[in-house]
């Protein structure tokens, strides 16, 4: 079974990070920061933190488990973070050289539940968590 890590990175100003996904053939789709844990990560949140400075060349403080998804043959582990700087201009992961990948685009999208609502976050089971969770006000609480 894989086993993925992904961390709902909340700025300073209120808002999160996520990355648009633009395919071709495919609607442009938004996802969570992260990817799958490696043999050579120490754990999960040492796996989450090199996804991080991989994907925007961040340093994530990894707060609580958010919620865990399993499929027959996944696991996806979303953690709350907070993160002070990035740049996704210096990210270095692998998927952003592959031929044919299509583009990788970092937002910020706003703490509210009209923001998510705007974009067509993957997987759909954890951005109707994620909205639950803005509409109760735990992302700001968890700042």
């Amino acid at each position: 079974m894989r086993h993925r890590v992904r961390a709902v990175l909340l700025t300073p100003d209120d808002t999160m990070l996520l990355i648009k996904r633009i395919r071709p053939g495919v609607d442009p789709y938004w996802v969570i920061v992260g990817g799958k844990i490696e043999p050579t990560d120490a754990g999960p949140e040492d796996a989450l933190r090199r996804e991080v400075r991989e994907e925007i060349s961040g340093e994530a403080r990894i707060g609580s488990l958010l919620r865990t998804i399993e499929t027959d043959d996944e696991r996806q582990d979303f953690y709350l973070a907070t993160i002070e700087k990035w740049s996704f201009d210096d990210r270095t992961g692998p998927e952003f050289s592959q031929e044919g990948r299509g583009e990788y685009l970092l937002e910020e999208i706003p703490l509210t539940a009209d923001a998510l609502d705007a974009v067509s976050l993957l997987p759909q089971e954890f951005a109707a968590v994620l909205r639950e969770a803005v509409e109760r006000g735990e992302l700001l609480a968890a700042r």
